[in-house]
């Protein structure tokens, strides 16, 4: 694949392609060929400017038939080692600042020119500190970065795999460390996942298409925007065995609803959430979308074991409470989230993109919230309880509320309703199961 040379995208095929991205509503980023021009280099890698004839000419008449890109992406995988070859950071940097000058030349007068990413590659720390490095303040607007965690699709662990924390904790380094090369260098550039499918290679069938999957889609969603992520790029909508839509009757995978729920509840501001208890729970909380108080999200990788998760708004509240405290019943603990009084560190660089989370700069202040015991009575809150159908981790059917969720006979989305649960009472997260709770009675200053 990475020999092929002769395909050719005619205009023609460019205008309808266009006509249909307008009809979706999809906001496109197009990715440029980044080896025109090159020659191999002694080391194996490859050099030399790139040749930019061939895309200037493309983004030039996309330009002028009025066509909105939304950001154009130089190459594929060439960071760090690369992914079949490599081109070196102060080569790439230089291409990188070429293309920003031809997108604000040819967008000069256009209000909705498009952004500049680079490099949608594996993260490699030296290699991406010189490309931000050689770009700053301004002249790369996203630094797009691939996760495929899990390893090769055909590996027979990967269930093991997505139920492990310590495997699912992996991937913290890497978003913090790029978070602390943006925010060291000073720089307006935005860290976006840019392409993630968890195990290469296509995937894993009735594994990256099926419910367990989305623990660890989920827990990326999460993790991402605790770290500042603004956008998050799945692989893929239609295609392999990770795609978010069945590649035979476009039936939405399991990960279709979760994507959809994430996007219907979880706001743009992160809130800094400590779990006091297994680590089997993961737990994250933003501010809820479109509506008052939070939306918590909680995923419990446990197939044995019960948690009844309670909700305080102060670390202090949560670390006197101490441990998760084992009840009498067999295969059932509590345990607390604490919701902080400051939000998830500070903003990073450049604008909000509306696909992305954001974390919230300010403080909480003291937020002087009831616990669930306290609440108002009559107060209730909204649950969505996803879990596989007959237990089963490997079913490509997903359950809310314990109803099974399918399209209409037109393909319709079906409605993705609630159970209302008296706010007094702890969430229940059953085993193998992943709960939404929008809690409107919590008052976090930073969601004002």
């Amino acid at each position: 694949m990475f020999g092929f040379t002769q395909g050719c995208l005619p205009l023609r095929r460019w205008d309808e392609l266009n006509s249909f991205f307008q009809k979706s509503g999809a906001k496109i980023v197009f990715g440029l060929n980044a080896m025109n021009g090159r020659v191999q280099l002694p080391d194996g890698s490859m050099g030399g400017p790139w040749d930019y004839t061939n895309a200037a000419s493309l983004i030039q008449y996309t330009a002028y038939k009025g066509y909105h890109i939304h950001g154009w992406e130089l190459g594929n995988e060439l960071s760090g080692s690369g992914v079949g070859t490599r081109i070196g950071a102060d080569q790439y940097a230089a291409d990188v600042i070429t293309l920003k000058t031809i997108v604000d030349d040819i967008y000069r007068s256009n209000p909705s020119k498009s952004l500049v990413l680079a490099p949608g590659g594996f993260f490699d720390p030296a290699w991406f500190t010189e490309l931000i490095v050689k770009t700053k303040p301004n002249l790369l607007n996203v630094i797009t970065h691939h996760i495929y965690n899990l390893g090769p699709g055909r590996d027979t662990n990967l269930i093991e795999k997505i139920l492990n924390p310590s495997v699912l904790d992996g991937m913290i380094s890497i978003f913090s460390n790029l978070q602390g090369i943006l925010k060291s260098a000073g720089t307006s550039t935005v860290a976006w996942v840019g392409e993630a499918g968890g195990a290469y290679n296509s995937g894993h069938h009735l594994v990256t298409d099926a419910f367990v999957f989305s623990f660890w889609f989920l827990d990326q969603l999460g993790m991402s925007a605790k770290y500042d992520t603004k956008s998050y790029c799945r692989q893929s909508l239609i295609g392999g065995n990770y795609g978010l839509l069945n590649t035979t009757t476009f039936q939405p995978n399991p990960d279709y609803y979760s994507a959809l729920l994430w996007h219907r509840l979880m706001g743009t501001k992160v809130l800094a959430t400590t779990f006091n208890g297994t680590n089997k729970i993961r737990a994250y909380a933003h501010c809820a979308r479109d509506s008052p108080g939070i939306t918590l999200l909680l995923i419990n990788l446990s197939g044995n074991t019960k948690t009844e998760v309670s909700v305080t708004a102060h670390a202090a509240a949560a670390a006197a409470a101490g441990a998760h405290k084992h009840v009498a019943r067999t295969g059932y603990t509590t345990a607390q989230v604490s919701v902080t009084n400051q939000a998830a560190g500070g903003g990073g660089g450049g604008g909000e993109h509306k696909h992305g989370a954001r974390r919230h700069g300010r403080n909480f202040g003291h937020a002087h919230t009831p616990s669930f015991a306290a609440v108002a009575d009559g107060a209730t809150r909204d649950e969505y309880h996803l879990t596989p159908k007959g237990g089963d981790l490997r079913s490509q059917v997903v359950l809310l509320n314990g109803k099974a969720l399918a399209t209409g006979a037109d393909g319709s989305i079906p409605r993705l309703e609630a159970v209302k649960v008296d706010a007094a009472r702890p969430i229940a997260v059953a085993p193998y199961s992943i709960v939404f709770a929008r809690i409107s009675h919590f008052h976090a200053p930073a969601c004002s």
